[in-house]
Order: structure tokens, then C-alpha cells, then sequence
């Protein structure tokens, strides 16, 4: 019976996050992006914080680590990351911000190679970071007569979001924590958001209380209730019972899932370079990540197995 929860877990997560790249490009018509992003985790915060606060043994910080984690995380991870997500989406699809977003496992991968040299980032694997690089080049398909304008400003926001996740992933490695993940996640989420609030602010955006609007309030709903709080529940309970692995697996399901709801819902449009593109970046993947795949495949294939 776990495997099978398990297996609706993982499908489960990759619609919530696929779902909300949809989402955002439906709330982008009645906000401003910093502030619907910082809205977005408003909600989830005080949703996470209270679970938190009511199932945590410990769900304050009580370190410096705690405190320092929280900040990298909340500043990172979630400020500077959905700041550029949001307002990068105002130039992309749905699809192209969800194939652009999977880079966060190959990016960290490098980071980690770079910063504390724990990767198994060889010279094949170097190969996959720009393969996966070329393969956001086909998604963008950047014009030479106007690289500061259009899609290729929005893949280029969101990949620099996808430097600011991969930074504080790699970050938080270096630093000791007494706190649990799902309390750092919930303590940075609340730091993210107010950081998002005072950014908001800051850029001259229009600040307006939430949208009563029925598009609107189920996107907000949907991204901080569904795909934020209850995917972050998620994410945690698969990483503990699945590894590191397995869970990097749903960065190539959500592509799929934001395309087809975004041609579903919104009507978007899909080229054959975009798919080329998605396709280019899973192959970058492989590489980067060909020892794990050789390893945990055949365990992955084994647990499929079992079902029948």
C-alpha cells in the first residue's frame, strides 16, 4: 500500500507544481508580480508556520545555523527566486518557465562542484551543464535584433532565480541546523514574503488588498494552499521515504504537466522547439546525473515491479 501512496505522492506533487506556473500566468492578470508572489506566500506561510508551530517537537530557531539558514533560504530560495519567476513569467508560457525551472538539479549539481566540490561532475557531466544550457537556448529561441525583449527576458529572469535556488541549496549545506526542514521552510517562507512585500513596495508596484475575482482567488488559493504548503508536505514526506533522487525525477514530470494545462486552460502555444528543447535539458540531466540514474534505476524499476 506505500508504494502505491507513494507513487500518487510523487504524481500528486508534480501536478501541484506544474499547476502553478498555470496559476501564475492566471493571477499576473490582476496583479503586479512581486506582490502576487509575496501574496502567494503570505498564505502558505501561515499555513505552514501553524502546522509547524502545532506538529514540530522544535519549531523554532534556536541556533545561529537556524538563524542563518532561515535567512539564505528566505532570501534566496524564495524572495529573490519567486521574484524573478513571477516577473519573468509575464514574457513566457507557462511551459517555457516550467522547462526552464528544471534546471534547478543540473545548476545545483554545478554549484556544488564549484563551490564545495562535492559532485561527481566530471568532464561527462560538465558536457550535460551545456547540453542543458543549449537546451533553454532552444526553449527561448533568443532574437539577435531584440535580446532585451520578449521570451528571452523571462528565461533569463527565471534562470537567474534558478542561480538564487541552486546558490542557497548548496549554501544550506555548509551550515548546521538543529531545526527541521519543514520549519526552516516555513520560517523562510515568511521571511521571503515580507522581503517580497518590501521589494513590492520599493519597485513602485500598484499595492492592492487581494483580488476578489473568481480567476483570481482560486490562482491564489491554488498556489498558496495547494502548491505551496501542501506540496511542501509532500516534497519533505517523499524526500524522507524516496531520497534525493527519485524526488529530483518530478523537475522533469513538472514541464509536462504546466504545458498541457497550459494549452488546456489558457490555450498557450507549444513549437516543436520548445519540446526539442525540454527534451535536450532531460539529456543534460542524464549525464549529470548518469551514476545516480545507473544506481537507482534498476531499485526504481524493482519498486514499479512490485505494484503488479
Amino acid at each position: 500500500m506505500s508504494r502505491y501512496r507513494d507513487t500518487v505522492l510523487f504524481f500528486a506533487l508534480a501536478t501541484l507544481w506544474g499547476g502553478s506556473f498555470v496559476a501564475i500566468e492566471v493571477g499576473l492578470e490582476y496583479y503586479s508580480p512581486v506582490l502576487y508572489a509575496a501574496y502567494r506566500f503570505d498564505l502558505a506561510a501561515l499555513l505552514l508556520v501553524s502546522y509547524a508551530l502545532i506538529v514540530e517537537e522544535a519549531p523554532l530557531p534556536r541556533t545561529r545555523g537556524d538563524a542563518v539558514a532561515i535567512a539564505l533560504s528566505g532570501g534566496l530560495s524564495v524572495a529573490a527566486n519567486n521574484s524573478l519567476l513571477f516577473v519573468g513569467q509575464q514574457y513566457t508560457t507557462s511551459g517555457i518557465a516550467a522547462i526552464t525551472y528544471s534546471l534547478v538539479p543540473i545548476v545545483t549539481a554545478a554549484t556544488a562542484a564549484v563551490w564545495i566540490g562535492q559532485s561527481s561532475l566530471d568532464a561527462r557531466g560538465s558536457i550535460g551543464v551545456v547540453l542543458a544550457f543549449v537546451g533553454v537556448g532552444l526553449v527561448a529561441q533568443p532574437d539577435p535584433e531584440n535580446l532585451v525583449g520578449g521570451v528571452t527576458v523571462g528565461v533569463a529572469l527565471i534562470f537567474v532565480g534558478v542561480i538564487a535556488v541552486s546558490v542557497a541549496s548548496v549554501g544550506l549545506r555548509t551550515i548546521e541546523t538543529d531545526i527541521s526542514s519543514v520549519s526552516l521552510t516555513a520560517w523562510a517562507m515568511l521571511l521571503g514574503a515580507l522581503l517580497m512585500h518590501g521589494t513590492s513596495v520599493g519597485l513602485g508596484e500598484v499595492q492592492r488588498l487581494p483580488a476578489t475575482e473568481l480567476p483570481a482567488l482560486v490562482a491564489l488559493l491554488f498556489l498558496g494552499v495547494l502548491s505551496s504548503a501542501l506540496a511542501y508536505t509532500i516534497y519533505f514526506t517523499l524526500l524522507d521515504r524516496l531520497g534525493a533522487f527519485e524526488i529530483n525525477l518530478v523537475s522533469y514530470v513538472v514541464p509536462v504537466v504546466a504545458t498541457v494545462a497550459g494549452v488546456v486552460l489558457l490555450a498557450e502555444p507549444v513549437t516543436r522547439w520548445t519540446i526539442v528543447g525540454f527534451l535536450v535539458i532531460v539529456a543534460g540531466f542524464g549525464l549529470v546525473k548518469r551514476h545516480a540514474i545507473a544506481e537507482e534505476v534498476p531499485k526504481l524499476i524493482a519498486r514499479v515491479g512490485g505494484f503488479f
